[in-house]
Parts: C-alpha cells; sequence; structure tokens
C-alpha cells in the first residue's frame, strides 16, 4: 500500500510500505477513506525527529470502513464505516474506566514511561504505524472505533478522531459556561475548534489570539472576539483590557510546544532536532525545553483563581514555570492528551443532526491526496494563508 513516511527534518514522502494484517484476535483493518493532517504532525516534521524511524507511517485521525476483524472483535463487522481515536486503548482497566483512556494500563509504553500508545507518533508513543495510508491496523477493535452512519460526507464524523474530543476537552478542563470569559490562544485547528464549542456551549465571551490574521478572521464568523498576537506584554494588557482589568475567567493554550515569540528555545530546539538521535534523545529527555511564549502568556493574563487548559502538546524536560505567581495567583492548571471515548458520546449527537452546529461539514480547507503529503506538510508548517485543516483522501 502507499502511505506517508518519515525520511528525516522537514523530510516525509509517499512510498510503498506492506500492507497490515490482523495480527491479534481483537485487531481490526481499515480501508481508509479519509486522515487529517494535525498541527502534533508538525512536531514531529520538525523537534521531535529523534524519536522518529526512517520509514515510519505518520498521521493519526483516520476514518474509513472496515476491511478485515479478528476472531474476538465481536462489535464490528466487515463493511462499518468508522472513526478511530487516535489512542489506542482497552476500554477495561483502572485508567480506561476512569475516563483516562490515554492512560491506558494496557497499552501503556513502559519502557519510555508514556502513557497510551498512540498511532502514527514516535517511538515514545509505541512506534504504531499511522494512518496517512490506504488501510491501517486498528488494535483493540473490540473498543477503540466508533461506528457513525453511512450517508454524509467523511468530514461529518473525520474529526471525532481528535480535533473534536481535544477541543472539548479543553473546554471542558477549564470549566467555563454561561457568563465566563474564556481566551484562546491559537487558531490553529484544535484553538478553532475550542473556540466554536465555547460559543456553543454557552460562553458569553470568547477571545482568540492568533498571530495569523485570516485564522482570527475565520474565528470571528463564529461570534469570537479576535485579537493579533504581536508581543506577549501588549497581548496581556489587551486582554486585560478586555476584561475590567481582572483577566479573563480561563485560558486554553491551543499552542505547544512551538510558540511565536519565543527565539532562543526555537533556536535551541532546531539545533537539537539536527544532532544524531543519540545526543538528541538524551538532551531532550533531561534538559530539553519548549517555546513557553504562549503558555507564559496564559499565566499572565488568567485572572486570580482562573484556570488554565494546556492542550497543546508541551515536550519539554526543563520548562521554567513561575511557580510563585501561579501559587500567588491561584491559578488551577488541567492538561493532557484528549480522552476520545470519555467524549464522543456526548459529541456524536451534534454531528448526526441534519444542522451542523461546529461547522464540521466545512472545517476542512484542503482535501488532497496522499502523493500531495509532502507539499501539504510543508505549507501548514509555514502557516500558509487558507491553509487551516488538510484532509488526505487516499
Amino acid at each position: 500500500m502507499r502511505a506517508v513516511t518519515w525520511q528525516g527534518f522537514h523530510d516525509v514522502r509517499v512510498e510503498e510500505v506492506p500492507d497490515p494484517a490482523i495480527e491479534e484476535p481483537t485487531d481490526a483493518v481499515l480501508r481508509i477513506t479519509s486522515s487529517g493532517l494535525c498541527g502534533s504532525d508538525l512536531h514531529l516534521y520538525e523537534v521531535l525527529g529523534a524519536f522518529m524511524a526512517e520509514g515510519d507511517v505518520l498521521g493519526h485521525e483516520p476514518m474509513g470502513v472496515v476491511e478485515a476483524v479478528g476472531a474476538d472483535v465481536t462489535g464490528l463487522s466487515v463493511g462499518d464505516r468508522v472513526v478511530v481515536p487516535f489512542q489506542i486503548a482497552c476500554g477495561h482497566c483502572f485508567m480506561c474506566d476512569r475516563g483516562l483512556q490515554t492512560q491506558c494500563e494496557t497499552t501503556q509504553v513502559r519502557d519510555q514511561g508514556m502513557g497510551a500508545a498512540l498511532f502514527g507518533y514516535t517511538e515514545l508513543y509505541g512506534q504504531v504505524p499511522g494512518a496517512q495510508a490506504e488501510y491501517l491496523r486498528v488494535p483493540h477493535a473490540d473498543y477503540g472505533p466508533i461506528k457513525v452512519p453511512d450517508g454524509p460526507a467523511d468530514d461529518r464524523f473525520l474529526f471525532l478522531s481528535d480535533v473534536l474530543p481535544t477541543a472539548w476537552q479543553a473546554v471542558a478542563y477549564a470549566e467555563v459556561g454561561p457568563g465566563d470569559t474564556l481566551a484562546v490562544l491559537g487558531q490553529g485547528p484544535i484553538g478553532s475548534m475550542a473556540a466554536r464549542i465555547a460559543r456553543h456551549q454557552g460562553v458569553e465571551t470568547v477571545i482568540v489570539i492568533d498571530p495569523e490574521t485570516d485564522r482570527l478572521g475565520r474565528a470571528a464568523e463564529w461570534g469570537a472576539a479576535p485579537l493579533p498576537w504581536e508581543d506577549h506584554d501588549q497581548v496581556v494588557s489587551s486582554v486585560r483590557e478586555m476584561t475590567d482589568g481582572r483577566g479573563p475567567d480561563a485560558v486554553i493554550d491551543a499552542v505547544g510546544m512551538e510558540a511565536h515569540g519565543s527565539s532562543v528555545a526555537e533556536a535551541a530546539q532546531k539545533a537539537t532536532a539536527l544532532l544524531p538521535d543519540a545526543v538528541a534523545k538524551k538532551l531532550m529527555t533531561t534538559g530539553g525545553v519548549d517555546r513557553l511564549a504562549a503558555v507564559s502568556a496564559a499565566i499572565a493574563m488568567v485572572r486570580r483563581g482562573g484556570t488554565i487548559s494546556l492542550s497543546g502538546v508541551y515536550g519539554g524536560a526543563a520548562d521554567p514555570l513561575p511557580l510563585m505567581t501561579m501559587f500567588d495567583k491561584q491559578v488551577t492548571v488541567r492538561m493532557g492528551q484528549a480522552n476520545v471515548r470519555r467524549w464522543s458520546d456526548a459529541i456524536l449527537p451534534l454531528l448526526e443532526g441534519d444542522d451542523d452546529p461546529l461547522g464540521v461539514d466545512d472545517f476542512a480547507t484542503h482535501h488532497l491526496t496522499l502523493d500531495e503529503a509532502p507539499e501539504a506538510y510543508a505549507r501548514f508548517q509555514d502557516k500558509e494563508p487558507g491553509v487551516h485543516k488538510v484532509v488526505f483522501r487516499p
């Protein structure tokens, strides 16, 4: 089959790789009909390359049709249309029973000290072949895949794999509701969807912050108040002015480790990415730092007693945080990979009706073939105007 493979720093290629097959009785094999390109994939494109191997198949936002099932998979049949969560979870362990599927004790990557295995996401998360491909082997298919109706175009349901539950969890962790003010740092796919979900749930004021004017314009169409990012002091001051000097009740950081405005950390990340893998891994797991402009702004702008919800991916092992400020302001911080199956039952009814309250039908701006993946990665990394969400259709 053809698949998008990692080959090195800023180097992805479409290659022929072996077809997946049933390996365990709880497996299924999926024929991919759509697969998203995620901002998290860009971390592999640049910062986290030391944990990749040449030929690794990328992608973790799959949707498709079941082609084969293992003997112990009773809830799926060949021909079923499904969306697959980006993490691999068993559904019955201590963690899964508590809605923490990203900490699944059956699939935890213990030799790396990490949580549940993820599709297409480095040796840290199990080096499981990803979904930007023609076919995908799905472990624990007796639990993970979400069956969806035939009929509507893939985009109606595809984002259940990652974007929707990640954004939903970000808003849930922010603990905001009617009458509250929420600031969302970053208007990539997750930040954009989080702003829509917050407005849908009745949050009165949603301030969206991003350096890209076209992203801000897209958010404004959904009732958010746009604020251009120029620098830390400017954005913190502006948000306080918009909130009577107090600051928002909660802030979602949907940016993560590659934030604008962190030039020293950016240079360190890029230099580390060019080191030999063994050296880079040691450095990143003991002294690695993130670009902290976004989370620093979140800490500075949130009101006293407020909440910070981190959905952007961070990977630093030695990030300096202003704990005195956080303690003094009595800030609550919640974070983590989204627990997809924890939220999917609440989200699915919003996708099954004739209306489209979260705008999923036109959320993707580009539908491309796998052969166009190398160009798509480069354009998404460069934040080319208009390239908000890419979906591959094998």
